[in-house]
């Protein structure tokens, strides 16, 4: 017999693209979270519109591991496509709830799975008269089916629908007939509720549910981002359509009814990310998003923003690639393109957010920065971390913080200055001081260049000069190592020979499998990089450790290369820790990969 499973577990819902199954999957997510349950909620979708296979994973923890799991304890299947798969990805003991209105196929039937077969199709076409009712319906009446075989309470899925369904009452009610349905249908037809259940208790507090790229996009309206341009692109667009979702609520003139913002579609990135290196240069804080093959073709303006030092702010929001790629799967596989972004010697400054609220926070920041340094700051989320609801802790504001606009003179400075030099290093920390196009009538900036000049502006080729100005800028790049975001260290002390490395979303999975580890007979020391360039706190940290496992999510070990590269690490120390297949990585996978690593009397046991 079964040990009962309360609070921990993960369904997995099989639908078809486009048969709006969506917001009755997030309905479910919601419900659990409502119930003061943490909750991680995972859409797997195709990158056609409509009709491929797509899945939608909620993971249940009562102990707050909200990284993916390997395995499938509940899997509802309403997609006969995917049924062989959705078949064999349910654990031992698990359940497999389907639509019975036509009969399963004895190839999907296994021994060790518990079936539930419920007529959707049969119910919904008998209840309702709409043929688009009748689609939508379905989904509802399974999650009512849910809600009665697993203890959801009801009445906050009651709630749940009035709160969407807001100024459109005349949907509440059918909606709530076919949660009726599903649960009634369990009530004349099964036992329940079945081992894996759901009890209410109190782990949110007052988190929030919110995807990160509308955090991203809350963050350049609190940051003070006026004016966006933008090529849409597969996982970022949501990023530019947030921003202008809250601009819109935000940013009108009281007095005269006009939008504070301008948002520009484009007609490529390249474009794009031009208008916004023009935006900045006129004193406009501006910004663009995209993801790899964005990022690729915006290359050439990165350089320029660089090597004319024009605040930048760039959201990278990574899928998986080369080329194409699967454009709606996610990876960590932008770091070196970004690091190095553009021909020559240029080094773009990069932060790395691991949850919704740090990308509210570190987007913010990334404008302070981008003037603070005069270079691009280019934010490295993803598609998990950007387009997938997460748990987070609420979004603080401090209504007293100023912007820091960086080295700006005014007009008066400038009347004060005898000779200036916009790439002249006055304070020896290698950022120079800068103007706004227009401050004074005849003084300061008034246009720039890609080519080599001197302090003054003025156009050289003198390779001394040119030099000169490249150490500078060196010297700029060691002073933005102490400005931009500190690593995390997850120990005030070193205590193991071994350390672990992460970065973004890799986080949710590395702290759950550092917790597994410590039940066993290793112990580690962590570290959680939160930006590019590398800190002493970085160097010291690999330093001190035998061996250090590097976890992210590419092929060829990429934060792992730029750590030797930049700190110049033993690559022998540095032990890769890798996940490329497009889904988020799992503890499962870093303790198998880390266990292979280690001597054989010091094996890792994973256990789900």
């Amino acid at each position: 017999m079964r040990k009962d499973k309360v609070n921990d577990f993960v369904v997995r819902f099989a639908n078809v693209n486009g048969t709006g199954s969506a917001s009755a999957n997030y309905l479910f997510a919601k419900a659990v979270f409502r119930m003061g349950i943490p909750v991680t909620p995972k859409n797997i979708f195709p990158s056609n519109i409509q009709g491929l296979p797509t899945w939608y994973d909620v993971r249940i923890s009562e102990k707050g591991y909200l990284g993916r799991r390997e395995g499938v304890d509940f899997m509802v299947s309403v997609n006969p496509q995917s049924m062989p798969d959705d078949v064999r990805s349910v654990k031992e003991g698990g359940y497999f709830l389907y639509d019975s209105t036509k009969k399963l196929h004895p190839e999907l039937i296994r021994e060790d799975v518990n079936y539930i077969g419920i007529p959707l199709m049969e119910i919904c076409n008998r209840e309702f008269t709409d043929p688009r009712q009748r689609q939508l319906f379905k989904n509802i009446v399974y999650v009512g089916a849910l809600a009665q075989l697993l203890g959801i309470e009801f009445k906050v899925l009651e709630t749940l629908l009035e709160e969407q369904f807001n100024g459109k009452e005349k949907l509440i009610a059918p909606n709530i007939k076919a949660l009726k349905l599903g649960a009634q249908y369990i009530l004349d037809n099964y036992n329940y509720p079945i081992d894996l259940k759901l009890e209410r208790r109190d782990l949110i507090g007052d988190k929030i549910m919110i995807d990160g790229n509308a955090a991203c996009g809350l963050g350049a309206v609190y940051a003070g981002a006026t004016v966006v341009a933008w090529y849409p692109i597969t996982p970022s667009t949501s990023v530019v359509e947030a921003f202008e979702s809250y601009a819109k609520k935000m940013r009108i003139d009281p007095a005269t009814g006009k939008h504070n913002y301008a948002i520009v579609q484009a007609e490529d990135e390249l474009a794009a990310i031009g208008m916004v290196i023009g935006a900045n240069w006129n004193g406009a804080r501006s910004f663009t998003a995209t993801s790899g093959p964005g990022l690729s073709l915006m290359n050439e303006f990165l350089g320029l923003a660089y090597f004319a030092e024009i605040p930048t702010v760039l959201i990278d929001v990574q899928r998986t690639g080369p080329s194409t790629g699967m454009p709606t799967r996610t990876q960590q596989s932008d770091i070196l393109l970004a690091a190095y972004a553009s021909h020559g010697d240029t080094k773009q400054v990069l932060l790395f957010p691991s949850d919704p609220k740090e990308c509210f926070e570190m987007t913010a920041d990334a404008f302070d920065l981008a003037e603070l340094l005069q270079t691009p700051i280019i934010m490295m989320t993803d598609l998990d971390l950007g387009m997938n609801d997460h748990m987070s802790e609420p979004f603080v504001w401090d209504d007293k913080r100023k912007y820091n606009r960086g080295k700006v003179l005014n007009a008066q400075q400038l009347e004060e200055i005898p000779h200036f030099g916009r790439y002249l290093d006055v304070d020896g920390d290698g950022i120079t001081y800068r103007t706004i196009p227009g401050t004074h009538p005849t003084k300061g900036s008034f246009f720039t260049r890609g080519t080599s000049r001197d302090e003054f502006a003025a156009y050289t080729e003198d390779g001394d000069v040119y030099a000169r100005n490249m150490d500078r800028l060196l010297k700029k790049w060691n002073t933005a190592k102490d400005t931009v975001p500190a690593p995390y260290l997850y120990q005030k002390e070193n205590k193991s020979p071994y350390g672990v490395l992460f970065f973004g979303t890799s986080t949710y999975s590395a702290e759950e499998a550092m917790d597994l580890m410590s039940q066993g007979n290793v112990s580690f020391d962590a570290m959680r990089i939160k930006a590019f360039p590398f800190n002493k706190t970085v160097e010291d940290f690999i330093n001190s450790h035998e061996k250090v496992f590097v976890i992210e999510q590419n092929r060829d070990a990429q934060l792992r290369t730029l750590l030797i590269n930049e700190l110049d690490a033993s690559p022998q120390k540095l032990v890769p820790v890798l996940n490329y297949n497009g889904m988020p990585i799992t503890a499962e996978t870093i303790i198998t990969q880390i266990s292979k690593s280690l001597s054989p009397a010091k094996k890792l046991i994973y256990h789900q």
